[in-house]
This record gives structure tokens, sequence and C-alpha cells, in this order.
């Protein structure tokens, strides 16, 4: 294990074994460097990339802390490299959106209000019957961010979150050269309101299952 590895795992420890808490200071370096067995250089290089993925918070001038470990904080990291992702990846992420999402969606039908159910129908109200492609898409990322974010489950929504982006191109594709996608999705939208209004959540999940695929077996004909 190269020396800079080492020293992360030695400070995760700390953290998942409680010597670390949430919002608590790390000791000094030449302290911490002493108690771990490690070099300053090495601590430094593994405080360093535990910052980067949002594990601790350098202060300049006061000092390093463990941030929150808010999920949606901790999974900021996942969009990053969801940014790197290669044209070639994304069905794998429409799969993976097709496993999460309709969970995601079975989940709010519990949850989600119907104030919330009200606005998201405004939304689609204000697309009317032929909408441009942008504006479906645009409108497609905030209909199914409000739902997700209706589950009550901050990780599964900031996963998704990050994995709906690389999958825009696709849909905008999609909505140019397939005949009659916008209609079709504007359809699956609508019956996924239905379903959340009628608080099932098996006929949430299935259509929101049909509405991913469909664009997943678009992108698989088409490659």
């Amino acid at each position: 294990m190269a020396v800079t590895d080492e020293a992360i795992e030695k400070i995760k420890g700390m953290i998942v074994s409680g010597a670390l808490s949430p919002g608590d200071r790390l000791p000094k370096e030449s302290e911490l460097a002493s108690d771990l067995g490690l070099s300053r250089n090495s601590l430094r290089e593994a405080v360093r990339a535990l910052s980067l993925i949002r594990i601790l918070d350098v202060r300049q001038g006061d000092g390093t802390y463990v941030t929150s470990l808010d999920p949606q904080l901790l999974l900021e990291a996942l969009s990053f490299v969801v940014d790197f992702h290669r044209d070639d990846t994304v069905l794998e992420f429409l799969a993976v959106r097709r496993i999460l999402e309709p969970a995601a969606t079975a989940m709010a039908a519990s949850r989600i209000s119907a104030q919330q159910l009200d606005a998201l129908t405004a939304q689609l109200d204000a697309l009317g019957d032929e909408p441009s492609v942008e504006e479906l898409v645009a409108c497609d990322l905030e209909f199914h961010r409000g739902i997700v974010q209706s589950s009550g489950n901050s990780v599964l929504c900031s996963l998704l979150d990050g994995l709906s982006g690389p999958t825009t191109r696709a849909r905008i594709w999609r909505g140019l050269t397939q005949e009659d996608a916008v209609s079709r999705t504007l359809h699956e939208h609508r019956a996924i309101l239905t379903a959340l209004r009628d608080r099932d959540a098996e006929a949430a999940r299935s259509w929101a299952t049909v509405h991913i695929a469909s664009v997943e077996q678009w992108l698989r004909s088409t490659l």
C-alpha cells in the first residue's frame, strides 16, 4: 500500500471508529502524524485527498475539520467522476437509472404532497402538447428531480442527480430523431403523475421503468 493510501486509511479509521466525529477539528499536524506513525508529508497528501472528496474541510489559518459527512456533500464527488464519462458508457448510466429511479418513484408515492403534485402538473401543462425538444428535456430533468426529492432519501436523490446529466444528450438526440419521442414522453410523465396521485407505488414504479427503459432501448437500437 502506498504511504499516502495508508495515511488515508488511518484517518478514515479514526472517523469510522468515532475517534473523530462530524465537525471535529483534527489534532495539530505534528501531533497527528506522530500518533498515526506517519510523516508530515504523507499526512498532508492524505488530508488534501480527503478534502477533495469532502471528507475533510481545510480552513486556512484555522485548522482541518471533519465535514458534516452529509450524503449530498459526499456524493458531490460522484458528479465530478461522472463528468468524465465516455459516450459509450451512457447505456450503463441509463441502466443504473432504470434500477434506482423506479424505486425512488415508488417511495415518492406515499410521501409526495398534493402541493408538489400540483406543481409538477402545472409544469407539464405549461409545456403544452408540442414543446421543443430542448424545452421537453429541461422539463424532464426537473420533473424527475422533483419526484426523486419527494422520496425522502437524500442519498438516492444525490445519486440520481449525478447520473441524470450524462443521459441528457441521449434524450435530446432521441427527441430529434425518433418520430413519437415527444408525445411518448409527455404520455409517460402524465401516467407517472396519475399513479402518484393515486398513491399507487407499484404503478408509479412500473411507469418510471417504462419511461427510462424506452430511452435505453432506443439508444441500444441506434448505436
